[in-house]
């Protein structure tokens, strides 16, 4: 009898021992044959970040050069990348949670309830909320040092929930590097804002570490091919007709730079509608003219994101897959991140200096705001933390982020692409050895100024609008816009496509933004699901009035 037949009546627990042996061995077969971990370390830093692996390993094998010169010590790179910002926050939020949990009801013996839940991490708890002054007082920490990578507004609501803080212990934090280095903390050198856009927290919770703007990525050979003769200088240029099914976009339910670029946008809007009004007022009084312009601009910025996003061919989870579709030519244009566009212009750039990718800011159409980095309450290693902080904000961590690659003191192996956040960085002598040193990003700064007060408070709410206006519709969308451009936009169907009055400004601040900041999953679902069937409807009815030439 063979093998084979003598072990069949055991066949099931063969299976058994066979899968358990695979889950102890496969672990080892499928380890890479290099890790990144040190043989042998003697401390770890642990990063939580959403930068890509090219900022990873530059930043990572720097500082490390840095520390090993200055302590003699061997420091192990510890970077956890859960996704983008968005994932970080919720992961943040879930792991702040539990740890406050242990410590609520193991260290301090107290009843673990609802209430303690929702409060502990509420920046608008009462001041005599027990479990909110508990959590700020507390030492609990997840086994992070650092937040590296993101938006200033992820950073500010992180500072304000009481993730971030500017001292693990005395001595250490962003604290301690402003004690150190007060230059660095003024108008000369990395100012707390910037034609209206937070650089830095008045705290020292968060600090921007690199420059970030947004602006259109697109392909000169695919634009031709559609018979678009000029690049791209506009938003308004994505929503030409012509690039059906040719525009990459990012969800901003999954990417905060999404949103942030949406929000650029629509600021625009409201500040062409302001110097329109201002210039002919009618009857409105000057008092008036901010807050109509503002309400004005809101519509027309929904409009166009309407416009831009029945052009596109999908909306894409990671804001990463944009420039590389572009790149491809698998789409024409896409909305990204200023150092995503210029590297994958980079990547294509030809002897002579041209590239059929290009990219551009849309002049007066973004603001400059910044990446930050943070200390992370609890962190295990303030002091390596606080180390590695001043080393991304000195002139050796800044030159990593603008320099060529070859230059001293710039990156080993990738151009970042980056702008730096330091001031006194663009001098004659340091432009003339960066990527990117004609941006003068200070200089542009002042051709848009960013105003929180108009579309900060909906910031969440246009994440939330984008999905009922457009992700979720996205099909009865696009198929509408078709129909529209084949008869060339009538009136009435048009006007049904952009009809709004569900979601103005007034309703956004109020019920749909009260909504969005409850918390509550079953209420906003069930207003997306109302918000959606309603522009549903309207896609199909605007459809349906084009066809019929109305």
């Amino acid at each position: 009898m063979s093998l084979l037949a003598r072990l069949q009546p055991f066949r099931k627990e063969v299976c058994i021992v066979l899968a358990m042996l695979a889950t102890l061995v496969g672990p080892f077969l499928l380890k890479p044959k290099e890790s990144s971990a040190p043989a042998k370390y003697d401390r770890r830093l642990v990063i939580v970040t959403p930068h890509h692996e090219s900022i990873r390993e530059e930043f990572g094998k720097g500082f490390a050069r840095y520390w090993k010169a200055r302590t003699g010590e061997v420091v192990f790179m510890d970077w956890r990348v859960p996704g983008g910002t968005s994932e970080i926050a919720m992961m943040l939020k879930s792991e702040f949670i539990a740890a406050f949990q242990h410590h609520w009801t193991q260290v301090l013996k107290r009843p673990w309830t609802a209430e303690v839940a929702q409060s502990c991490l509420n920046p608008k708890a009462a001041v005599t909320d027990q479990a909110r002054a508990t959590f700020l007082r507390s030492p609990i920490g997840i086994g992070v040092d650092v937040f590296f990578g993101g938006g200033g507004f992820d950073f500010q609501i992180q500072a304000d929930v009481g993730t971030l803080v500017a001292e693990a212990k005395v001595g250490t934090g962003l604290k301690e590097i402003r004690r150190r280095h007060p230059d660095w903390f003024s108008e000369a050198v990395i100012p707390e804002k910037m034609s209206g856009e937070p650089y830095r927290d008045a705290q020292d919770r968060w600090c921007g570490a690199c420059l970030s703007s947004f602006g259109i990525v697109f392909n000169r050979d695919v634009l031709r091919r559609l018979g678009i003769e000029k690049d791209p200088a506009h938003w308004q240029d994505l929503a030409d007709p012509r690039l059906q099914g040719m525009v990459a976009l990012a969800d901003p339910g999954r990417s905060s730079s999404a949103t942030k670029a949406f929000e650029m946008l629509i600021q625009q809007q409201m500040q062409e509608k302001i110097a329109q009004l201002t210039a002919n007022p009618g009857l409105l009084k000057p008092k008036q003219i901010q807050a109509a312009g503002v309400e004005q601009g809101w519509i027309e910025g929904l409009k166009l994101i309407q416009r831009i996003s029945a052009n596109s061919r999908y909306f894409s989870d990671t804001s990463t897959k944009i420039p590389l579709d572009v790149m491809r030519g698998d789409a024409a244009a896409g909305m990204c991140i200023d150092f995503y566009g210029r590297s994958t212009e980079e990547s294509l750039r030809q002897a002579d200096g041209s590239s059929r990718v290009g990219f551009i800011m849309p002049v007066g159409g973004t603001s400059i705001s910044v990446d930050p980095i943070a200390m992370l309450r609890g962190a295990p290693d303030p002091d390596l933390a606080t180390s590695f902080m001043e080393y991304v904000l000195s002139e050796e961590g800044q030159g990593l982020w603008g320099y060529r690659v070859g230059v001293s003191g710039g990156p080993e192996k990738t151009a970042l692409r980056r702008l730096p956040v330091r001031r006194d960085f663009y001098t004659a002598e340091k432009t003339a050895l960066m990527s990117d040193g004609a941006e003068m990003p200070y200089q542009k700064a002042q051709a848009f100024t960013y105003h929180p007060e108009w579309t900060g408070p909906a910031f969440s709410a246009i994440r939330f609008l984008v999905r009922v206006l457009c992700v979720d519709s996205h099909q009865e969308q696009r198929k509408a816009w078709g129909s529209l451009a084949q008869v060339g936009f009538t009136p009435h169907a048009t006007e049904v496509f952009h009809d709004l009055n569900r979601v103005s400004y007034e309703a956004t601040l109020g019920e749909i933004s009260r909504v969005v900041r409850s918390r509550d999953k079953v209420a906003e679902t069930r207003l997306a699901r109302q918000l959606g069937d309603a522009f549903r409807g309207n896609y199909i009815l605007a459809s349906k009035l084009a066809r019929q030439g109305k």
